[in-house]
């Protein structure tokens, strides 16, 4: 039941160059320009632009990366903690479900009455003691008269089927008397059958009797026909459209002279703790409260039903319980941690830490005042000075040998699922994956900060190239004027030479 829970310990990261800051970058830009300048050469803005820009957005840059950073971190933490807290509610939930938590019911007898507890049932303190005296048996009927081609064409026409009660001989190989019940009578319709088609039209209506035919060791073919379990299960086939004269060798019911009763319906009897009963079935689920009863043969005196407490799965669940809640607990501790933990200032993450932490004082069961434990604190589930759990084997066991109800319990819950381990499991797992205030509405809140941050560093892209196409044309302009100046300086120069070189 335990759940695994992965350690969520950082990778340490590889230092990172350092960014060069928004004033180192405008001091390198700057030089560059002056430099330039005073070269009289034209400026590289290929080189230039792109720095100036960089200085400008570096430190809202910066921010921004760090806090998308950090809220990344945050959300990833949600999610483990979402995941960790669902996966213990969901394991425990699973166990109780797979009903190895919850008493069994007992019978002295197996072989004539088998007995199982029925889903969500409650058994334990089951004592009764039941005799069976007859069990239930299906009405079944085969023909007499051998048919040595099972494919060969017999006739059509139709049957009518009746079902209701029956009387038979002493023998119990004819049917005496016969009252129908209250359904309606069924048609079934036959073409040109043969044995296999008239028992494939009895199937294929679905009314409720199968039909097979059988071949014997000497290969001759004879129709079988069955009810379903139950006194009022018997039936009747008459054929009532024969155009063949035939079809009527198939009749069933009081006076037919070609088939045979093989088995009467009938129902189980029973005597329930002195009183007697009847079912049509031989399995029975609403006779003893929460148990399925299987009648396999008929006893040869009262057998004794009761149950057994799964001391050893409730003990083996109790570790299980603790074993996981302190991979929930280490993982949660460490998202939470006051000085490093990535969620240490979320709300949820903190609710949620508290409910853990008063998990072993929550009332399990409604019964606070009859001086049976309901919590795990008082079943030997002790808490240590970090928050984990340990259990008790001493205290625990003591616990098994005189409560064990109380603890199946507490364990198991009630039919409704207002109570029990696994119902304030699920609470708490409700309460912190919660979209208006537990985990869940964190992820949103972190969600639309992550939002935010790509619309501002989307923002401070547009700006960016913005910039960019600003400087771009205004040192294209100033390498034009600097261009035409030099132009002059060279023409002065030129000239100045020459007006020296004639008056020399």
């Amino acid at each position: 039941m335990a759940i695994s829970t992965t350690s969520s310990t950082a990778t340490p990261t590889p230092a990172a160059t350092p960014t060069p800051t928004a004033a180192s970058v405008t001091k390198n830009a700057a030089q560059s320009l002056l430099t330039s300048l005073n070269a009289g050469s034209g400026i590289d803005t290929a080189s230039l632009v792109p720095s100036l820009v960089e200085a400008q957005f570096a430190a809202k840059t910066a921010q921004l990366t760090a806090k998308s950073k950090t809220i990344t971190t945050q959300i990833s933490g949600l999610a483990t903690l979402k995941s960790a807290i669902s996966g213990f509610s969901t394991a425990y939930a699973a166990l109780v479900k797979g009903g190895t938590l919850t008493s069994q019911p007992t019978s002295s007898n197996t072989a004539a009455l088998g007995v199982s507890a029925l889903a969500g049932a409650k058994v334990s303190g089951l004592s009764s003691t039941i005799s069976v005296n007859q069990l239930a048996a299906a009405q079944t009927i085969r023909t007499t008269a051998a048919v040595a081609d099972r494919t060969a064409v017999i006739g059509s026409g139709s049957f009518t089927l009746n079902f209701g009660t029956a009387t038979y001989d002493a023998a119990g190989t004819k049917m005496t008397g016969f009252t129908a019940g209250g359904g309606t009578a069924v048609t079934i319709d036959v073409t040109d059958a043969s044995l296999d088609g008239i028992a494939a039209a009895i199937n294929a209506k679905g009314a409720g009797i199968t039909a097979s035919v059988v071949t014997d060791s000497n290969g001759s073919a004879y129709l079988s026909m069955k009810g379903a379990t139950g006194a009022s299960q018997a039936f009747t086939l008459n054929a009532t459209t024969d155009t063949s004269g035939k079809l009527a060798a198939y009749n069933v019911g009081p006076g037919a002279t070609n088939t045979s009763v093989t088995a009467a319906a009938q129902n189980a009897k029973l005597t329930v703790d002195g009183i007697a009963v009847e079912r049509a079935s031989n399995t029975i689920n609403n006779l003893v409260t929460g148990v399925k009863l299987q009648l396999n043969a008929v006893s040869t005196g009262p057998v004794t039903l009761g149950s057994t407490t799964p001391t050893s799965a409730l003990s083996q669940a109790v570790s299980d319980v603790v074993e996981t809640y302190n991979q929930v607990m280490a993982t949660l501790t460490e998202q939470t941690d006051p000085v490093t933990g990535v969620l240490r200032a979320d709300p949820a993450a903190k609710t949620l830490l508290s409910s853990l932490k008063a998990l072993t004082l929550a009332p399990l069961s409604g019964d606070t005042g009859g001086g049976s434990p309901t919590t795990l604190a008082q079943i030997g589930v002790a808490t240590n000075r970090d928050g984990t759990l340990r259990v008790d084997a001493a205290a625990l066991s003591n616990a098994m040998l005189t409560n064990s109800s109380a603890i199946e319990t507490m364990l198991n819950g009630s039919a409704d699922g207002k109570t029990g381990l696994g119902a304030v499991l699920n609470a708490i797992t409700t309460s912190a994956t919660n979209t208006t205030i537990g985990l869940g509405a964190s992820q949103t809140r972190y969600t639309a900060a992550q939002s935010a941050i790509a619309d501002a560093e989307a923002k401070i892209a547009d700006q960016s190239a913005a910039m960019t196409t600003r400087l771009t044309q205004q040192f294209s302009s100033m390498n034009s004027r600097v261009s035409s100046y030099k132009s002059i300086q060279s023409f002065l120069t030129n000239q100045i030479a020459a007006w020296n070189k004639s008056d020399s």
